[in-house]
């Protein structure tokens, strides 16, 4: 057990908290969530979507408030055998996810400012941690039992909780170059913060040995009882001492006890008893004392590891997004929209409570990459009639080109999203809005772990908008989203208490379960 486990990641990559690539929030107006399908966008989102569509707005002064509200559930299930349960549940929430956007149009110029989470924007809560934690400490009892030491019960107080929040502010402009065509350039400011708290502690075992503090075969604190193994190993070396010094440390044990007076069968019993040895084997003296040695430094190596950890820590980073876009209008029926955002360099830096952070693993003012993916977005908007119009979107994230610290070397094929929606104005007061998409991840084997994983997805989204007069509107939406489940064959390598390789194979799947509930509030003058 000379690494019984390590406690969380060094890099929790951002995920995002729906709509998307990998690390990438899409779901940026309470408009997308009621229709999902927004990259032809001419109204106040496409300060996100596709601004160069701002200036077939109407001149003067626009501004749009939106906030959702998100709930995710994570799962997942791990077949690893020694596990006490196989099922890790994590809730995510995000009873706040605003967005922000203002317009100013005049002629053929249209100026645009957006706020809003770009990635992350959510808590994820594990209150029985994760595999990873787990498994390590589910090795112990058979560890143990290996040695013959009868261990076959483990506890421990497991809690993680992650946030991560990609917040983005974007300036941007747009510029119509005639009736058909009109162009946009910006850049978007990125300030990421990730912020992980957690802890182990009170792992508990329960060895049929007489060194248990609570009586053979109770529960009891592990540090505790690897102490006490490791006093009990070191005693019994320094008994073994004198022999050696005296010159007896050639002798097996019988040898010992047929040829020195002092040295009983009751002694040799005990000491080959300590190691799991019969008394008649054929180890020497100072061999035997050699494993008690090597038992107690295992034994306070272990006690260490098993102690209560904490984790504190933050990691923070800014970054830059220049993006570009066109838009096309054929005729009074048709538009296209266009934009390609260029990868967002992203430096993390972390930042840890000393006094909590397992095993050292967040150093403070180390730094990894965690960028953000270049995204190419083409969307086409038609009306049927004045009151009904279809619209279809396709978003692909070069996700293989991103830094993410060597992960994306396990992107097979970059992620994209495709989408279909429909508004009808059943009114002057109510339109109505429906939309389907499809997210297809492209991730491969090595990719997914417990703490991040990426899998396809089905969304459905419906909703309206109310309009209260010439100048104010309002977007109510709600989305459900259905997740392929993942899976992945895994191989976990660990040392057992004799400090011995050893293997196991296991399966890991995983899922998650998603709702999101919008409301936006538009004004123009």
């Amino acid at each position: 057990m000379k690494r019984i486990f390590t406690f969380f990641a060094t890099a929790i990559m951002c995920s995002q908290l729906f709509a998307g690539g990998i690390v990438t929030n899409s779901n940026q107006s309470a408009h997308f969530v009621r229709l999902l399908s927004r990259n032809a966008s001419t109204g106040i989102d496409a300060v996100y979507f596709n601004p160069a569509g701002l200036v077939r707005m109407d001149d003067g002064f626009h501004f749009s408030l939106n906030n959702q509200t998100v709930f995710q559930e994570k799962t997942v299930t791990n077949n690893f055998g020694t596990l006490n349960d196989n099922s890790y549940i994590g809730d995510v929430s995000a009873p706040l996810f605003p967005s922000f956007f203002a317009v100013y149009k005049k002629d053929k110029l249209a100026l645009g400012f957006g706020f809003g989470p770009n990635g992350g924007g959510g808590s994820a809560e594990y209150s029985t941690g994760l595999p990873s934690f787990e498994m390590p400490i589910s090795l112990i009892p058979g560890s143990l039992t290996s040695k013959g030491i009868l261990t076959d019960k483990y506890s421990a107080d497991i809690y993680f909780n992650g946030s991560s929040v990609f917040w983005g502010a974007q300036v941007n402009g747009s510029y119509a170059i005639n009736d058909m065509i009109s162009v946009s350039a910006g850049v978007r400011m990125v300030f990421a913060k990730n912020v992980y708290e957690g802890h182990l502690k009170n792992i508990q075992i329960n060895p049929m040995h007489p060194l248990n503090a609570n009586g053979m075969g109770n529960m009891v604190s592990a540090p505790l009882f690897f102490t006490d193994l490791a006093t009990a190993a070191s005693g019994a070396s320094e008994q073994i001492q004198p022999l050696i010094t005296n010159g007896a440390g050639g002798l097996t044990l019988d040898q010992a006890v047929a040829g020195i007076p002092t040295f009983t069968q009751e002694q040799a019993d005990a000491l080959a008893a300590g190691l799991g040895i019969p008394s008649n084997s054929l180890l020497t003296i100072a061999q035997i004392q050699g494993g008690y040695d090597q038992s107690a430094a295992l034994s306070t190596e272990n006690a260490l590891k098993t102690a209560d950890m904490d984790v504190d820590a933050t990691q923070t980073g800014r970054g830059f997004t220049p993006f570009f876009g066109a838009n096309i209008t054929i005729n009074d029926k048709l538009n296209i929209g266009i934009k390609y955002e260029l990868n967002t360099k992203l430096e993390l830096t972390n930042e840890a409570d000393a006094d909590k952070d397992a095993n050292g693993m967040f150093k403070n003012d180390s730094t990894f990459r965690s960028d953000i993916p270049a995204i190419l977005a083409l969307g086409i908007e038609y009306k049927i009639m004045d009151e009904f119009r279809v619209s279809a979107s396709w978003t692909h994230y070069f996700d293989k080109n991103a830094d993410w610290n060597g992960k994306e070397a396990f992107v097979d094929k970059n992620l994209y999203e495709i989408a279909l929606g429909m508004e009808y104005d059943v009114s002057e007061k109510i339109t109505l809005s429906a939309g389907y998409m499809h997210g297809q991840t492209g991730v491969g084997q090595g990719y997914q772990t417990d703490l991040s994983f990426s899998n396809s997805t089905s969304t459905v989204g419906f909703g309206g908008r109310l309009h209260v007069n010439e100048n104010l509107s309002i977007d109510l939406g709600a989305l459900f989203t259905m997740y392929t489940d993942g899976n992945e064959d895994k191989v976990y390598n660990y040392y057992n208490t004799a400090g011995e390789l050893k293997s196991i194979n296991y399966k890991e799947t995983y899922g998650k379960s998603l709702m999101d509930f919008a409301i936006g509030v538009n004004y123009k003058f």
